[in-house]
This record gives structure tokens, C-alpha cells and sequence, in this order.
């Protein structure tokens, strides 16, 4: 069963706005640009689409806005909002649906002015065992894990900085990037604390932007003009809502959805050639690359050091400068998907992972609460 998947979809075309304000546009302007820059790349019209995917925290009903902005009347329409994994999710539901005959041009998109409009999105709502200490979410709670993963393991903050600087790194090769000037450990140090252990430059960018792609059946996709990236394998698992309910601080969901989407696509992680984690704070790259087995739990500052994910570095990590120092408009998945696109087009420029044919994605929403792992590769791979 859990072949039926692996390289039955493919994506087939892209698209990005400009990142950092975008002042005097709404949320759906912006996703409509992402869109049309997306179905310019695989070199069709929007009257193809017939499956829309889409989540926002600001629109209960976004699959309805977005095909009603975009004059779309789809036969799929799937909104399920899982926090900021859910991009990486609807990767899983569109290769369903297209798998089943359901829709033949699936749609994911979403924008958001998150910046310019002075809102970085919403969490979850009210939960009944955090609300009463009035926590400042989802920084207090990304905060307590990162304590925890230091009180058990011995983590530094000059390791949780590392991060920091490694994505700066990768920024600084990406014109597109929002944040691009150099960047140290001591400088993330002397930055001002947000929450303790988080500087500022612990914590990802507040951004306006858009992303688009378009999915169509492999037996489709060698019929558009860019090379297809394909859906290998994909996993997803959630513990908890609230952190409060979170069985360990230190062990993520992604210990579950890594093994699953590893399982389908056939590989080890030996394999994978390029790595995009959602980084909404310094400590997920850390607790990803853990449970994911890239090393040991309890080993994830360590294995950071010495620049061993920054370009140049043994294992390549958010080559696009990640929520960190590129984009983070609310909801980041898009961004992480399209980014590994890039890379196994090749078309990454100064940050190209050379030879790159199979990326590894991790998707996180909520309080770590949903963790979505997908593997892309090229047409080699299949």
C-alpha cells in the first residue's frame, strides 16, 4: 500500500512572489500573483485547474475565496488547515485526489501580507490548560521545548545560534532572500531576548509573500515544458494540540512521519542530497534533524556546529535561507516545497547543491503539533 504513491504525481510548475512588503495588496492579490507566475512556468491557463488547495489561519472558508478570486468552479477543493505543515500535507491530498481521478490540474497556493497588514497569523485558539497563564504563543511555547532539549542534553544557545548563522549563510546566496546581510554566533547572542532562550534572531521573519504550484498524474507530466519533480514519499503524524499535551518536549511527530515517507519513496536517508525544514525557531532544525536520524537525540546542537549545515557544510540544510532569514509569511510550507523544486531543477543558482536529485521537506504546524515529511526527486529517481 505504501507504494501506490511513490512517483504516481508530479509538480509541473512554480511560482513566487517578491518576498519582505508588499504594501496595498491583500492576501488574495498576492496568492493570485503566485499563481500566475506558477501556471506561466508549466505553460498553462487557469481554466486547467479543477482541484484548489489551499489554508489560511485568517480564512475559515479559503478554499471558496480562493476559487471564487481566481474564477475557478474546481471539482475538488480541499482547505484542512494543520498549522503551517499544511502545504506540505495538501502534497499528500492532491496526489490522492489526482491518483483517484478525482481532478486532473491540482492547484496549491497561498498568500499572505502577514507583514504589511501588521499580523504574523494566528495559532491555535484558545486552549483550556495554557490559556489562564495568558502564554505569548507560539513563541512561549517553541521556548519551553528548546529549555527542555538543554536542561536534558546540555544544548547551548551558541548551538541553537548556529542555526541562525547557517541559514543566514544560505540567505546570503539568494537574491531573493529578506534578510542577506552577514551574520555570527555572538551577534545572535546580543540580540534582544524575545522569550529566554530566543534572541530575536532566533525566531523566524515576519514576511508579506506568495507560492503556487501545480501537480498534475506522472503519466501527464512529461508533457509540460520544465523538468517534473516527483512525489516520492510522504508521511504525516501529529502527538498533541497544545504543548501542554506534548508526551516529550524533545521528540517530534517527525519520528513518526519521517519513517513513513522514507518507507514509500524506497530510500535511506543517505540518499537524500538536500534538506528543507520549517524553521520557525532555531530549535526545530535541531529537533528535526534528531528525529529524522540524521543524528542521535540529544546530539542535534552538536551535529550543527562547525558549520556542517551551512553552505560548504557536509549536509545541506534550508538552502534558500529558510523561516529564518529568507521568508516566513504565517504559514511557510509552500516556500520549503518550492525550494526543493528549485534545487532539483537545478535552477537554484549560486546556492545549487550540485548533482541534487532527491530532497528531503519537513512541514510543522501548530505547537509541534503536525509534522508532514515529504521526499521530492528527479525523473532519475523513479
Amino acid at each position: 500500500m505504501s507504494g501506490n504513491l511513490r512517483g504516481a504525481s508530479a509538480i509541473v510548475g512554480i511560482g513566487l512572489t517578491k518576498f519582505g512588503e508588499l504594501p496595498g495588496r491583500s492576501q488574495m492579490e498576492i496568492m493570485a500573483e503566485a499563481v500566475d507566475h506558477a501556471l506561466a512556468d508549466a505553460g498553462i491557463g487557469k481554466e486547467r485547474i479543477d482541484g484548489v488547495f489551499g489554508a489560511d489561519f485568517t480564512d475559515s472558508l479559503i478554499g471558496l475565496s480562493m476559487a471564487e478570486y481566481l474564477g475557478l468552479n474546481p471539482t475538488v477543493i480541499d482547505g484542512t488547515n494543520i498549522g503551517g505543515s499544511s502545504y506540505v500535507n495538501f502534497l499528500q491530498s492532491a496526489a490522492l485526489a489526482l491518483h483517484a481521478g478525482l481532478c486532473e490540474v491540482a492547484l496549491i497556493a497561498y498568500g499572505s501580507n502577514a507583514r504589511s497588514a501588521g499580523r504574523a497569523g494566528r495559532g491555535p485558539g484558545p486552549v483550556p490548560y495554557e490559556t489562564v497563564y495568558k502564554p505569548r504563543q507560539p513563541i512561549n511555547a517553541y521556548a519551553l521545548a528548546a529549555s527542555r532539549h538543554m536542561h536534558e542534553y546540555g544544548t547551548t544557545r551558541e548551538q541553537l545560534a548556529e542555526v541562525a548563522v547557517a541559514a543566514r549563510g544560505w540567505a546570503a546566496l539568494n537574491p531573493a532572500a529578506f534578510m542577506r546581510d552577514p551574520l555570527t554566533v555572538d551577534e545572535v547572542l546580543a540580540s534582544r531576548m524575545v522569550v529566554d532562550p530566543f534572541t530575536v534572531r532566533d525566531c523566524c521573519l515576519v514576511t508579506d509573500a506568495g507560492a503556487a504550484l501545480i501537480m498534475v498524474k506522472a503519466d501527464r507530466a512529461r508533457d509540460f515544458p520544465r523538468a517534473p519533480v516527483y512525489l516520492l514519499g510522504i508521511g504525516t503524524a501529529t502527538t498533541h494540540g497544545q504543548i501542554a499535551c506534548m508526551p516529550d518536549l524533545t521528540v517530534t511527530a517527525v519520528a513518526q512521519s519521517a519513517p513513513r515517507a522514507l518507507a514509500m519513496a524506497g530510500i535511506g536517508l543517505g540518499d537524500v542530497d538536500v534538506v528543507e525544514l520549517y524553521d520557525a525557531f532555531t530549535i526545530n532544525t535541531i529537533l528535526f534533524l534528531e528525529d529524522l536520524g540524521f543524528c542521535a537525540k540529544g546530539e542535534g546542537g552538536a551535529f550543527v556546529e562547525g558549520g556542517r549545515i551551512a553552505p560548504g557544510g557536509a549536509l545541506p540544510v534550508n538552502t534558500n535561507g529558510g523561516g529564518l532569514s529568507c521568508v516566513h509569511p504565517g504559514m511557510y510550507g509552500m516556500f520549503l516545497v518550492i525550494e526543493a523544486v528549485e534545487q532539483l531543477r537545478g535552477q537554484a543558482g549560486e546556492r545549487q547543491v550540485e548533482g541534487a536529485e532527491i530532497a528531503l521537506c519537513n512541514g510543522n504546524g501548530g505547537l509541534l503539533s503536525s509534522q508532514v515529511t515529504a521526499v521530492l526527486g528527479t525523473g532519475a529517481t523513479l
